[in-house]
């Protein structure tokens, strides 16, 4: 009779199932992970989650280290195993003979064990012996699909090995303190008193930087509204939103609803929040009422006007626009095994639908804010591009600013610039008013 595993090998299980969801059912990381039970442990709940991130991020690599290894395939859930044992002692601090260890236990927790003497072989063959491989494509170098690492060469040129290397890196954590409520320094003492350590976010007036992330539960005030979870890069839209009291706005594609909810922290103004996902859009009802802010929320497709457009025009839009994420790979890193080429073109598509439906909804004098987590230009400078050409009444303006690069149109972020995820932005005025 087989001994139970212990909980050590029971992270490493669960990794193996979370990566296999990814690779092998086309899941979510984080849909993944939601899954995992809820008397883990704490402790045990954050190996599983650095094993899957880990794994992921450099899945590409550790596959083709496994494969000289292997005679046939084995069965997916098996090499998302093989793998993590290998992310470990590649780049863990684990002792190779734990990693070892835990992850023959873990064919036990995946009822796998007549696995146990070949998973134990390869790990330790692997110990004795990494193989080299040749890194002669950015995208075995940096572990990323081919087709993606050859659109961030082309788009960044000679930054492309570092636009690749940024997404690897593990994100730093910033938070945006409500200014409805409290001040930054208050919430920068707050946190002191708390043991917490951040510092001020540069070029974003409400942000700061954790020093190590934390869950939102270890956040003071993070439950009564004190305080967001959100990157840098996109703290920045409600500047360039330039909003003012009394203003009708418009948030395109609103959930989960941190943009919103800056939004409204910033000004009182007359806001719509609309999305296409009625889930989605619940949460970011709950997001409206932790920081107790109030808009109006409506389930819709923002391209289709007849269905929720009251004729009335907005002074302001945000369309943060559906998008293919890749600026945001370091904190989703399956990001780069679930997109394919072909979503890029459809998602510009989709792009231009939402510009052109949007821009009939905005004042003459009104400002359109576009907005994509994309370091594709394909996705970005192309669209706005192409769209103010195309249209008699559209205006770039200009944002002069200190962070990104000048685009075309718009600026865009490289991950991990100034701390921020990958970004893109551009601001349109239409004509008239």
């Amino acid at each position: 009779m087989s001994k139970p595993a212990d909980a050590g090998s029971r992270s490493r299980a669960l990794a193996a199932r979370a990566i296999s969801a990814v690779i092998d059912e086309g899941r979510s990381l984080d849909a993944a992970l939601a899954t995992l039970p809820a008397d883990l442990p704490a402790a045990d709940r954050s190996l599983c989650r650095m094993l899957a991130y880990g794994t992921l991020r450099d899945h590409r690599r550790l596959d083709a280290m496994l494969a000289p290894r292997i005679q046939r395939p084995p069965q997916p859930l098996l090499k998302a195993l093989l793998l993590v044992g290998l992310f470990q002692l590649e780049a863990m601090r684990v002792p190779p003979h734990a990693a070892v260890h835990a992850t023959v236990g873990a064919t036990v927790e995946l009822k796998m064990g007549k696995a146990r003497g070949m998973v134990n072989a390869i790990l330790r063959a692997h110990q004795r012996s990494a193989p080299t491989l040749a890194d002669d494509h950015p995208g075995l170098l940096h572990s990323y699909p081919d087709w993606l690492a050859d659109a961030v060469q082309a788009d960044w040129a000679e930054q492309g090995d570092g636009v690749l290397a940024a997404g690897n890196q593990r994100a730093p954590m910033h938070l945006r303190v409500n200014l409805r409520r409290t001040t930054r320094d208050a919430y920068l003492q707050t946190l002191l008193d708390a043991d917490l350590r951040a510092d001020p976010l540069a070029l974003c007036v409400d942000g700061l930087t954790l020093a190590e992330p934390v869950s939102t539960e270890q956040l003071p005030g993070f439950a009564n509204g004190l305080v967001s979870v959100q990157d840098g890069a996109a703290q920045l839209a409600a500047d360039l939103m330039k909003l003012a009291d009394g203003q009708r706005v418009l948030d395109a594609c609103a959930a989960p609803g941190n943009k919103t909810a800056h939004l409204l922290e910033r000004a009182d103004i007359d806001l719509l929040a609309l999305d296409i996902d009625e889930s989605r859009l619940a949460t970011h009802a709950a997001t409206m009422k932790r920081l107790g802010l109030a808009c109006h929320e409506r389930i819709a497709d923002a391209a289709q006007l007849d269905d929720w457009w009251d004729k009335q025009l907005f002074d302001r839009i945000l369309l943060d626009a559906p998008c293919s994420g890749t600026g945001v790979i370091r904190r989703h890193p399956d990001i780069k095994w679930l997109r394919r080429a072909s979503d890029i073109a459809q998602a510009a598509t989709r792009q231009r639908a939402l510009l052109e439906s949007l821009w009939t909804t905005l004042a003459p004098g009104g400002r359109l804010v576009y907005a994509t987590c994309s370091i594709l230009r394909a996705e970005g400078s192309d669209v706005v591009a192409e769209f103010i050409a195309q249209t008699d009444d559209a205006r770039e303006v200009v944002i002069a600013a200190d962070w990104g690069a000048p685009e075309p149109v718009g600026r865009r972020i490289a991950p991990g610039e100034q701390g921020f995820d990958g970004f893109y932005y551009a601001v349109i005025k239409r004509a008239g008013g």
